[in-house]
C-alpha cells in the first residue's frame, strides 16, 4: 500500500512554512557596493519577537555569525536577511560589531529546519537559531578559528579594535585544538582512510529481521518516508540500524542516530565502531564545551559519517545526510521541556521529509501518536515479533500486594525469587522509579512532614555518607534532618515510603553476601560514573541491581535473569492522560531487561490492581491489545492523537496573578473570531503549583484541528507580552505537551 505524505499528519495545517522556502532563500546577499550601507535583519536569543536592523558597509550571507550590541550587551547574533531599509528610523540603526567568518554559512536546509521549528512551536528565530549551536559559537568572545573549506561569502570585517578571541577550554584555559580545522586538514580529513575499515558481517538475521530490513532497505531506495520499527525487547532492532547504516556510508552519504537519553550512547557508540569503523562522533549536554564543538565541528564539515546522540544532535548541520533513526522513539526525553519546546522525534521526520531522507523510527512501544501514524498508513510499519536470539520473553505475574505479608515494601514472593536467583549464580533488578532514601519524613505525634520552604512539595530525605538530609527535587534546597519535630517537638520522625537508596539499604542487609550496584540520578551525577556503573553491571560484577528508569531501556546485561518491580501503581490514577501510556511502556521496556541471552526469565510486578487492563496486556507482551484499549479511550475522550493541544502557562509571584493573567488571555482569546473550532478551558495552577518561591498556572487549548489552533494562537499570543506586564513574571506557550 502506497504510504500517504506523513508530513500532512504528523503537523497538519499550520500555516505553510512545511511548504514553502524561508525567507532566506528569497533574500540572498546582494553585490557590494562600497557606497552603500547595507542593512542586515539579524535573530538574537533574546524573549523578544521579530528581527533586529543592523547596519554594514557590505553585504552579509544568511546564516553567518556576527557579533552585534544590544543594548549594552556584546551578543552573538545570526544574519537572517539582507534589507533595502531597516523597520526603524535609520539613525536608530547601529552598525555590527564584528562578521564571525571562522565558519561558512550555515547551510540553507539547516536554516528551513529553524524556521519552520520557529513558526511551528511559536518562537522568536534567535531562539531557535543561537541556543542550538555549540556553547562556543554563541560567545561574543569565544572560538572563532580558522575558516573551513568552503568558507564564507563575506571576510571578517571587525571594527577597530576587535580581535579575533583564542578559543579555550573551561577546565583547563588552554587552546583547543580541532582535526582538520584548517582548509587542508579539513579536506585531508575527509577524504583519507584513517580510520580502521568496518567489520563487514554481523549475527545471522532471524526470518522476522530478514523480512523487515527488506523494507527498510525498499525506503532507502525510494529516498524519502517514514517506517515504524516495532519490535519487542531483544529483537535486534539495533542490528538493523547498524546493517541499514552500512548500506547508506556505502553510498557515501551521512547517518544520524538519536537515542533518548545520554547513558545509553556508550553502548551504542561499542556497536557503531565495532561494526561501521571510527568515522563517528557523539555529541549530548554531558560533553564539554571543547568536546561538543568538536563533535558539532567533525558532522557539520562531513569529516563523521555517524552523528549519534541525544535530541541536541537533530540540529546539527549533516551535508550528506542518508538516513535518520530515532530510537525509542516513544521516549518522552525527546521532548525538550525549556526555551524552544520542540519535540525531536517530530522534527526529525519533518527534517527527513524536507531533504528526501528516510526516517527509522524504533520501538518496542511505540506512541500512541506514531501508531496511530502506521495504522493509518502514514508510515510503514515492519515488525520484529520475536527475540533475535531464540530465546522466549520472560514469564510476568502479578502478585497482589492486597494480600501479602510486606517485609519493607517487598513480598515474600520477590524476595523468594531473589534468594533463588542468588543461588543459581544470576542477575537480578530491582526496579522503583524513585530515587533518594525515602518521598517524605513525618512526626508520629502531629501532622508534620517534610515540606519545601519553597516549593509545594515535599523534601525528599537523601543519604549522603554516614547522614541523613533532606533535599528537595524540584528547586534543589537541602536541610539537615530535625532532631525532633519542628511543630511539636516529639523526636519520633519516620520516612514514609522508600527510594532507591532504601531499598539498597534493606537488601544489604537481608542478603548480606550479595554484590548490590545502585544506579540513578545520584550515582551517575559524576562525569564517567554512569558508564563505570553500567559497565560493572554488564560484566557482571554485580548480583542485585537497583535503579530507575535509567536501567529500564537500551540495555542488554548477558545475566540478568528476575526483574522485580516496586511501587508499580504510581502512575496509574495519576491527573496527566498520558500517565498509564508511560506506565506500560515503563513496564515493559523493564521487563524486556530479563532474560535476552538465557531462557527461565521472571518479571514480578508488585501491585494492587492486577485486574487493571494495562497489567492484563502486560502480562502477555500485548502492546497491540494495549494500544487498542488506549486508543479507543483517547478517541471517545477526543484526547491526543484525535486532537490537538497547546499550554499556556504562566509564572508570578502570587497563584492570583498568573491566574488573573491566563483568565485575561482566555477572555481575548474567546472573542477572537479565530476561537471557532477551539476549546479553551479554564485556568487552573499546576499540581506542584511553587517551585523556589515562584507561582504557577497553565491555560489548555484543544481543537480537533491543528490548524485552527494554530491560527488561534497566531492571532493571540503577539498581544500577550502588554497583558502580562506588570502581573506576571514571565508566560510562555508548548506545543503538543507531554505532561498536563
Amino acid at each position: 500500500m502506497p504510504l500517504k505524505r506523513p508530513m500532512d499528519a504528523v503537523f497538519g495545517e499550520t500555516g505553510g512554512v512545511a511548504d514553502r522556502e524561508p525567507d532566506v532563500a528569497r533574500s540572498p546577499a546582494p553585490p557590494a557596493d562600497p557606497q552603500q550601507t547595507v542593512y542586515l535583519a539579524v535573530a538574537l536569543d533574546v524573549p523578544l519577537p521579530g528581527l533586529f536592523d543592523y547596519s554594514h558597509d557590505r553585504p552579509v550571507a544568511p546564516g553567518v555569525r556576527v557579533r552585534v550590541m544590544f543594548g549594552r550587551r556584546a551578543m552573538v547574533g545570526m544574519v537572517w536577511a539582507v534589507r533595502d531599509a531597516p523597520g526603524v528610523a535609520v539613525d536608530r540603526v547601529r552598525p555590527i560589531e564584528a562578521v564571525l567568518d571562522d565558519l561558512p554559512p550555515m547551510p540553507a536546509d539547516w536554516l528551513r529546519l529553524a524556521e519552520f521549528a520557529a513558526h511551528y512551536y511559536h518562537r522568536p528565530l534567535g531562539e531557535v537559531l543561537l541556543p542550538v549551536l555549540p556553547p562556543p559559537l554563541r560567545k561574543p568572545a569565544a572560538y572563532t578559528g580558522t575558516r573551513s573549506a568552503g568558507g564564507p561569502v563575506c571576510r571578517a570585517d571587525r571594527r577597530p579594535g576587535a580581535s579575533r578571541a583564542v578559543r579555550k577550554r573551561k577546565d583547563t584555559a588552554q587552546a583547543v585544538p580541532v582535526d582538520g580545522d584548517t582548509e587542508a586538514g579539513a579536506t585531508a580529513a575527509a577524504s583519507s582512510p584513517s580510520h580502521p575499515a568496518p567489520a563487514e558481517d554481523g549475527p545471522a538475521l532471524t526470518d522476522a529481521q530478514v523480512s523487515a530490513l527488506a523494507g527498510l532497505r525498499e525506503l532507502l531506495a525510494a529516498g524519502t518516508g517514514v517506517a515504524l520499527l516495532h519490535g519487542v525487547t531483544g529483537s535486534g532492532k539495533t542490528e538493523l540500524y547498524l546493517r541499514l547504516a552500512q548500506d547508506v556510508l556505502a553510498t557515501g552519504r551521512q547517518v544520524l542516530l538519536l537515542v533518548p537519553e545520554i547513558n545509553l550512547t556508550p553502548q551504542l557508540e561499542h556497536s557503531v565502531r565495532a561494526r561501521l569503523g571510527d568515522r563517528l562522533a557523539v555529541m549530548h549536554s554531558r560533553l564539554s564545551e571543547g568536546d561538543r564543538l568538536r563533535a558539532w565541528l567533525r558532522a557539520s564539515r562531513g569529516q563523521a559519517d555517524i552523528l549519534l546522540g541525544t535530541r541536541l544532535a537533530l540540529f546539527t548541520p549533516l551535508p550528506r545526510l542518508g538516513l535518520i533513526v530515532v530510537d525509542e522513539e516513544h521516549d518522552a526525553s525527546y521532548k525538550q521541556q525549556d526555551g524552544l519546546r520542540y519535540s525531536a522525534r517530530d522534527l526529525a521526520v519533518w527534517r527527513g521529509h524536507d531533504l528526501g531522507v528516510p526516517v527509522v523510527l524504533g520501538s518496542a512501544t511505540p506512541s500512541l501518536e506514531t501508531w496511530r501514524h502506521a495504522q493509518e498508513g502514514n508510515y510503514r510499519l515492519l515488525s520484529l515479533p520475536e527475540r533475535a536470539q531464540a530465546q522466549p520473553l520472560p514469564e510476568i505475574r502479578l502478585v497482589d500486594t492486597r494480600r501479602a505479608r510486606l517485609e519493607q515494601g517487598f513480598t515474600p514472593q520477590l524476595l523468594d525469587a531473589l534468594e533463588a536467583r542468588l543461588a543459581q549464580g544470576g542477575q537480578s533488578l530491582v526496579f522503583i522509579n524513585r530515587r533518594g532514601y525515602a518521598p517524605v519524613l513525618r512526626c508520629a505525634s502531629c501532622a508534620w512532614v517534610s515540606q519545601c520552604r519553597r516549593c509545594t512539595a515535599h523534601m525528599v530525605l537523601h543519604r549522603l555518607g554516614g547522614r541523613h538530609v533532606l533535599q528537595c527535587h524540584h528547586c534543589g534546597d537541602a536541610m539537615p534532618v530535625p532532631r525532633a519535630c519542628p511543630d511539636c517537638g516529639d523526636p519520633d520522625i519516620q520516612p514514609m515510603g522508600r527510594g532507591t537508596q532504601r531499598v539498597e539499604e534493606f537488601l544489604a542487609e537481608r542478603f548480606p553476601g550479595a554484590r548490590i550496584l545502585r544506579i540513578d540520578a545520584d550515582t551517575t551525577r559524576l562525569k564517567g560514573s554512569a558508564e563505570a556503573l553500567f559497565a560493572q553491571a554488564h560484566a557482571g560484577e554485580a548480583d542485585i541491581l537497583v535503579g530507575t528508569q535509567m536501567v529500564s531501556k537500551g540495555h542488554d546485561f548477558a545475566r540478568l535473569g528476575l526483574v522485580g518491580v516496586l511501587n508499580a501503581d504510581a502512575m496509574l490514577f495519576s491527573q496527566d492522560f498520558r500517565a498509564p501510556e508511560r506506565l506500560f511502556a515503563q513496564l515493559m521496556q523493564v521487563a524486556g531487561r530479563a532474560g535476552r541471552r538465557q531462557g527461565g526469565a521472571q518479571v514480578i510486578v508488585q501491585t494492587d490492581y492486577p485486574e487493571q487492563a494495562i497489567y492484563q496486556a502486560l502480562l502477555q507482551h500485548d502492546y497491540v491489545r494495549f494500544a487498542a484499549y488506549a486508543l479507543e479511550e483517547r478517541r471517545d475522550l477526543g484526547l491526543p492523537p484525535f486532537s490537538s493541544q497547546a499550554l499556556l502557562t504562566a509564572q508570578a509571584v502570587r497563584v492570583r496573578d498568573a491566574l488573573d493573567f491566563l483568565e485575561a488571555a482566555r477572555d481575548q482569546a474567546q472573542s477572537l473570531p479565530e476561537s471557532a473550532g477551539v476549546r479553551i478551558h479554564d485556568p487552573v495552577p499546576l499540581r506542584i503549583v511553587r517551585v523556589a518561591r515562584v507561582e504557577r498556572a497553565q491555560l489548555l487549548f484543544e481543537s480537533d484541528g491543528r490548524g485552527a489552533l494554530h491560527r488561534l494562537l497566531r492571532a493571540l499570543l503577539p498581544g500577550l507580552d502588554e497583558t502580562a506586564r506588570g502581573v506576571v513574571q514571565h508566560w510562555g506557550i508548548e506545543i503538543d505537551p507531554q505532561e498536563i
